[in-house]
């Protein structure tokens, strides 16, 4: 069953303060199967609240985003500090009933210019992520250096089981949405395990337009893109992340769910 989960990074960010309190006011309104719950950096002292309300809540947590900074950490070779986070965020996603890990491998100014290492450091976070029972995913993450799928090339040579989170934004910001469709890279597409299914407008490497929109709302060709991801027999989630508040932090419900309905629809069809 494919199912359609909304993050709670399209609800929660800094113009309503990240309070994950929200969450209760929004969630019995949201027409999603489940959510992706992403990890911010300013919740590790909430960490016992957290943990309680999620649990209280009446939606599952299928996805478990783990805090950004946990790959900026490995880049800047913090390779300690990097693995105490992962050990406390895979805990957290193991309470939680997280069955995946969304990673950004790479992340923030330094971005991938010590790729080397991050790959080799893989192997430690994979093992804490088997320790706990979830099934860790890398995400095609923007890159200041080099490209992203470059990089899922190279990681799926070194580790050949390795997942992938593929999102449509991320490769549209590099141009690269449409190798998914090169035969010879299907070795890298059948290790997507879940999809964040994005929109956005701007040209290639625009890094004045990272705002993440949503599906119908930018330029990504979701009709081929959906009928391509049915024929390699995907049985992944799909996740809106589309920023869903504004300046002040009003959170627009019916667009979200306009958006749920909208990949609901190219699933199903």
């Amino acid at each position: 069953m494919n199912r359609v989960l909304c993050s709670t990074g399209a609800l929660i960010g800094r113009p309503n303060g990240r309070d994950f309190t929200l969450l209760e006011k929004f969630v019995p309104q949201l027409r999603c199967d489940g959510l992706e719950l992403l990890m911010y950096d300013t919740w590790y002292d909430k960490i016992p609240a957290l943990r309680s309300f999620i649990k209280g809540l009446a939606m599952p947590v299928y996805i478990f985003h783990l805090e950004k900074s946990i790959g900026e950490l490995i880049s800047y070779r913090k390779l300690n500090d990097a693995l105490e986070k992962m050990e406390l965020n895979c805990s957290l996603a193991k309470e939680m009933g997280a069955e995946k890990l969304v990673l950004h491998l790479w992340n923030g100014i330094i971005s991938d210019k010590n790729i080397d290492y991050n790959i080799e450091c893989y192997k430690y976070l994979e093992e804490i992520a088997h320790k706990h029972s979830l099934v860790l995913t890398v995400e095609n993450v923007v890159c200041g250096n080099s490209d992203p799928w470059h990089h899922l090339c190279t990681l799926a040579g070194r580790y050949p089981s390795i997942k992938f989170t593929f999102d449509t934004k991320m490769a549209d910001f590099h141009k690269q949405l449409d190798l998914i469709y090169d035969p010879k890279y299907r070795h890298v597409v059948d290790n997507f395990a879940h999809l964040h299914v994005n929109d956005r407008l701007g040209e290639y490497k625009d890094w004045s337009n990272l705002k993440v929109l949503h599906v119908g709302d930018g330029s990504v060709d979701f009709d081929r893109f959906f009928e391509f991801i049915k024929k390699t027999g995907y049985k992944g989630d799909f996740t809106t992340e589309a920023t869903s508040f504004d300046q002040t932090g009003a959170v627009n419900i019916e667009k979200v769910n306009q958006t749920i309905d909208k990949i609901r629809r190219y699933v199903t069809s």
